[in-house]
């Protein structure tokens, strides 16, 4: 625990090298900076004892809003190679590759050309352990020079079959009893349905793909219509 005036900076009590910020009144998640002075989105920068510590929004990031919602696991820790598909512009990611640390690696997939320049910009030329890939999630074979075996996915496509795509590329790169997480859009998968019923039909087609569920969070007030999903892979 570190402590300075009235602000007090300590590790989450089950996730290493996620932290929170605690003041007078609120709590905020952030996680510990391995590009000093470099701001990815606006987010909050605090510097104490020599570190920087990065305001994470759950309002522009899912993994932080299932955090806050109570997820009972993030398969997402220091030293681990992490596929993660759907990178946008890197808010997330940012966030990933300052908790897989130095050691770890970050395995950035994105289907757009003008994302990923603005991922580059933003976050891979300030980070050597995240790798730019463009390349279509749908399609896990165009990465298999780059990519390896991987020790978790983490997966944030808005595309109509998320779970085919999580289990497409956790068949090529995930060994059996890894886990993943992926975060559901009720209204990339079936607009005319409700978004329980959609979480429900996502959650019956990952078992039948060869996952067990760990954990199903809705992820309101911080994204509507939206559910981060745990999972392990059993094959």
């Amino acid at each position: 625990m570190i402590e300075m005036g009235n602000l007090e900076i300590q590790e989450h009590e089950k996730f290493p090298n996620i932290f929170w910020v605690r003041d007078d009144d609120q709590a905020r998640l952030a996680t510990r900076s391995i590009a000093p002075e470099v701001n990815v989105y606006g987010e909050d920068i605090i510097i104490h004892r020599g570190e920087e510590y990065r305001i994470w929004n759950p309002y522009r990031s899912k993994l932080a809003a299932a955090i806050l919602k109570g997820v009972g696991n993030v398969p997402i820790r220091p030293g681990m190679r992490i596929l993660y598909l759907g990178a946008a512009s890197g808010t997330t990611v940012s966030h990933v590759s300052d908790i897989v640390g130095f050691e770890g690696e970050v395995y950035a997939v994105e289907i757009s050309q003008r994302t990923i320049r603005e991922l580059i910009g933003r976050v891979c030329k300030h980070r050597r352990n995240v790798q730019p890939i463009l390349a279509d999630a749908r399609s896990p074979s165009q990465y298999r020079l780059i990519v390896g075996g991987v020790d978790s996915i983490y997966c944030d496509v808005a595309q109509p079959e998320q779970a085919k795509i999580l289990a497409s590329n956790s068949k090529v790169y995930l060994k059996k009893g890894g886990e993943a997480m992926i975060a559901i859009k009720a209204r990339s998968v079936d607009v005319t349905l409700e978004p329980r019923r959609v979480f429900d039909m996502e959650v019956k087609n990952l078992r039948s793909m060869g996952f067990n569920i760990l954990d199903t969070l809705r992820l309101e007030p911080y994204d509507k219509d939206h559910a981060m999903v745990t999972v392990k892979y059993v094959g």
